[in-house]
Parts: C-alpha cells; sequence; structure tokens
C-alpha cells in the first residue's frame, strides 16, 4: 500500500498489488512486475533517509519514470517543503487534470501553509474533478448501467478523501481575517462543494460577513439566495428580519421572517453530539434574537406596547450576549420613551450601557439627554 501512496496522483498500479482500480481517479498507469520501473520503485519506498530517497527519485524520473512527478509532491510533502510541492503538483495537474489524489495533497500543502487564496484554487481543483467525474460517460465497451455502478464505488471509495478535503478548505477560508475577503472565500467555498454538508453553513457565514464588511448587496444577495435553498435556516430568518427592521423597510416581510425563525427553533431537533444544556442556551438565543427584531420591528411600526412586551421577554434569553443584550435594551429603551415611560426608559438605556458593545456610547448619550431635563430644573 505504501507504494501506491508514492506514485498517488497516477494511480500507477504494480501487478499483484491489492489495490483496485474502481478506488482511483485520474489515469492510470500499470506497471508489470519485475520490470525496472517495479525495481525502482521498490527501492525508492524502501529507503528511509531523505536525501537518498530524493535521489532516488531524480535518478527514476531522469531514467524510467516518466510519472516522477507524483513521486516528487509525495516527498516534498512529507519535507514541509511546500512550495516545491506546489511546483510539481502544478506538473502533475498539467499532465492528469483529473488527479483527484494530486488535489488532495495540494490542498493538504496549502492547508498547512496557511496559504488561503492557493487553498481555495486547489479546493475548487478537488470539487471540480469529482463533478466531471460524476457527469463522465461510460467508456467504449461499458454499458452506462456498469458504468453507473463502478462510478457510486469509486465515489463511495474516495468519499472521507473529499470529506477530509471539505474539511480542511472551509476550514481555512473561514479564518480568514478581512470579512469581505473571508465572504467571498466562502462562497466560493459553496460552489466549488455544492453537495457539501458545509455548504450552507459556508454561505451563512458568507452573508454575515457581507454584513460586516458594509456590502448590503452582497449580503442580500447571499441571504436570500440561502433562504431560497433552505427556507428554515434560522440565521438568515435572523439576518434578514434585523436588517430590514432596523432599515424600517420592508416591515411585514422582516415579521414574516422573524415569527418563522421562532416557529422553525421551536420545533427543531436536537443535532447529534449537542448537550441538552447547549441545545437549550442555543434556541433560547435564537428565540431571544427573533423576538428582539420583533420588538424592532414593532417600534418601526408604531407598535410601542407590543415592542416593550417583546423586548422585555427577548432580554433574559439574549443576556449572555453582551452585544445582543446591549441592542435589545437600546431597543426597548425607544419604546419605553415612546410610551413616556421615561423612568423605565432611563433603567433600560443603563443595562445597554453596563456591557462593552457598540451601544455602550449610544446608550451613554440617551442617558445624558434624559438627565439633561432635571438638572436644568435643578438650578
Amino acid at each position: 500500500m505504501r507504494k501506491i501512496k508514492w506514485l498517488a496522483g497516477a494511480a500507477i498500479l504494480l501487478s499483484g498489488w491489492n489495490i483496485s482500480v474502481a478506488q482511483q481517479i485520474g489515469k492510470y498507469v500499470p506497471i508489470q512486475a519485475g520490470s525496472d520501473v517495479d525495481h525502482a520503485l521498490n527501492e525508492i519506498n524502501s529507503t528511509t533517509d531523505p536525501t537518498q530517497k530524493l535521489a532516488l527519485i531524480q535518478k527514476f524520473a531522469d531514467g524510467p519514470g516518466k510519472e516522477g512527478n507524483y513521486l516528487f509532491v509525495d516527498y516534498y510533502l512529507n519535507q514541509k517543503n511546500y512550495d516545491k510541492a506546489f511546483e510539481y503538483g502544478d506538473k502533475v495537474f498539467a499532465l492528469d487534470p483529473d488527479s483527484f489524489q494530486n488535489a488532495i495533497n495540494m490542498v493538504r500543502a496549502s492547508a498547512e501553509k496557511s496559504d488561503v487564496d492557493r487553498l481555495i484554487s486547489y479546493g475548487e481543483k478537488a470539487g471540480a474533478i469529482i463533478q466531471r467525474y460524476k457527469a463522465s460517460a461510460a467508456p467504449e465497451g461499458t454499458s452506462a448501467a456498469m458504468w453507473d455502478e463502478q462510478k457510486a464505488r469509486v465515489l463511495e471509495a474516495n468519499k472521507d478523501s473529499y470529506t477530509y478535503v471539505q474539511q480542511l478548505v472551509f476550514r481555512g477560508v473561514y479564518q480568514a481575517k478581512d470579512p469581505a475577503k473571508r465572504a467571498a472565500l466562502l462562497v466560493r467555498f459553496a460552489q466549488a462543494f455544492p453537495d457539501s454538508a458545509f455548504a450552507n453553513q459556508a454561505l451563512g457565514v458568507a452573508a454575515t460577513a457581507y454584513q460586516q464588511a458594509q456590502n448590503t448587496a452582497k449580503m442580500l444577495e447571499v441571504a436570500n439566495g440561502l433562504l431560497a435553498k433552505d427556507p428554515n435556516d434560522v440565521g438568515m430568518l435572523l439576518l434578514l428580519s434585523d436588517y430590514y427592521g432596523e432599515k424600517g423597510e420592508q416591515l411585514d416581510k422582516a415579521e414574516t421572517y422573524a415569527k418563522k425563525a421562532i416557529s422553525t427553533v421551536e420545533s427543531s431537533v436536537k443535532p447529534e453530539g449537542v448537550t441538552d444544556q447547549q441545545w437549550t442556551q442555543q434556541k433560547g438565543l435564537q428565540k431571544g434574537l427573533a423576538l428582539s427584531s420583533l420588538g424592532q420591528i414593532n417600534i418601526e411600526k408604531k407598535e410601542n406596547a407590543q415592542a416593550v412586551d417583546n423586548l422585555k421577554a427577548a432580554a433574559p434569553l439574549v443576556k449572555a450576549d453582551d452585544g445582543s443584550y446591549a441592542r435589545n435594551q437600546y431597543r426597548l429603551g425607544f419604546a419605553l420613551l415612546n410610551l413616556k415611560k421615561n423612568a423605565e426608559a432611563k433603567e433600560a438605556f443603563t443595562q445597554a450601557a453596563s456591557v462593552n458593545s457598540p451601544y455602550k456610547a449610544l446608550a451613554q448619550e440617551k442617558l445624558k439627554g434624559l438627565a439633561a431635563p432635571a438638572r436644568r430644573k435643578a438650578s
């Protein structure tokens, strides 16, 4: 099995090895047992000294081994010489654009080097290889039914490797520091791996990142696109209801989204791997965010009494998150002011100013305004 690893990408097969051709995606280069190539590979794979191994690989590439680039990729990857691995990996793709093993190696090298641009680029290559293979027609002499069966076996054999690639790419692009770049990379991820379990999650994070980058047009495009795919995506229901509520636009739609978020949360089933406590906290926060969004929508609709009810109900649910709690109490202060309940409004603004968040300074300004008339009366 180790010998195949050295030639992964070309899927070079030695006679007598227990390797199934059906597990490979890419070119197949059969090699006769006992041939010069066979002997050279045996010598390379039995050598443990890195310097000697590299010399043998070079000798192999200069002599009988036309597929030496595959060996160089594996060698330099193991030596963590990523630039050389990329150099030879690109040569492999020039010879075999559908080498899935080479795509795995390049994604791994990019992830280990924390090269996010290469990571997404090679990830896209990996996704395209799988998509092309899925769409490939039966070779001459093979029936369509037999080819479909063989492809299903190949895809199943490569399932774990494909998931591994997706995990590496998703984790890498998710960690991009600039929100605009992170958003764009996550959208590319979802396009490269449309059937991935991470695709919708990537789009959800991308929409939020676009919002952070103040790219409203892209945020709305991604968020609405994701809702079209999954109308029950709680994150996007909350994002859009909150956005429209803050803007005072499409308030009926915003209200529908917020209420749908609440009903979806209440009927949702706890995922595997999540404790009861974690699930209770997550559902509580999501419901609190939806109620807070409803409160803002109520304010915009001049339904201030209803706003106070929703915002007070939201407060204990969002209190664990400083930013969400401060925003909720800031909104509550406004609703109470609209109802001429200044003392209660002052308390709400005081609570908003009590935690570190973007609303701290805003709440302090409102408190100054509420205190000013009292000072003038005392003078």
